[in-house]
């Protein structure tokens, strides 16, 4: 999915490593992709978060560094490309699209390997995470 003018996305991560990754691959593809993680200083991050928020960037990949306590407007959709390793980290997560009453989704990319970790989630906040519809664009 590529962004509209309006819609702004975050891809989040457990590792470093993987946000480079990541970063990598999907500016291979063309797409402008900002990045953030711990080992950047904070003046660093300040600027690539102005960037996501201004609008100039539209992509960003992130650690959990954003997970919790960083407001952006217009982000409509959050990737988990990694489940949290902390569960309580989830709900922040995915809190971070959809505010300030806009409508928001949050996508979980798991593999057979992520089944278990998905039931103890969905038990740990006793709800039913769903399967990804085909209209995703939708629900945006």
């Amino acid at each position: 999915m590529t962004p509209s003018i309006s819609h702004k996305l975050l891809y989040l991560v457990i590792l470093k490593k993987k946000v480079e990754w990541l970063t990598e691959q999907l500016r291979a593809k063309d797409f402008t992709v900002s990045a953030i993680h711990g080992d950047l200083d904070q003046e660093k991050r300040n600027g690539i978060l102005n960037e996501f928020r201004s609008g100039s960037s539209r992509i960003l990949i992130t650690t959990d560094l954003l997970a919790r306590g960083i407001d952006v407007h217009g982000v409509s959709l959050v990737i988990n490309y990694d489940l949290p390793r902390n569960f309580e980290k989830y709900i922040h997560r995915i809190g971070r699209s959809g505010r300030f009453g806009r409508k928001g989704v949050a996508v979980n990319l798991i593999s057979t390997d992520d089944f278990q970790t998905m039931g103890e989630l969905e038990k740990f906040y006793n709800t039913k995470i769903e399967e990804m519809p085909a209209h995703i664009a939708d629900l945006l």
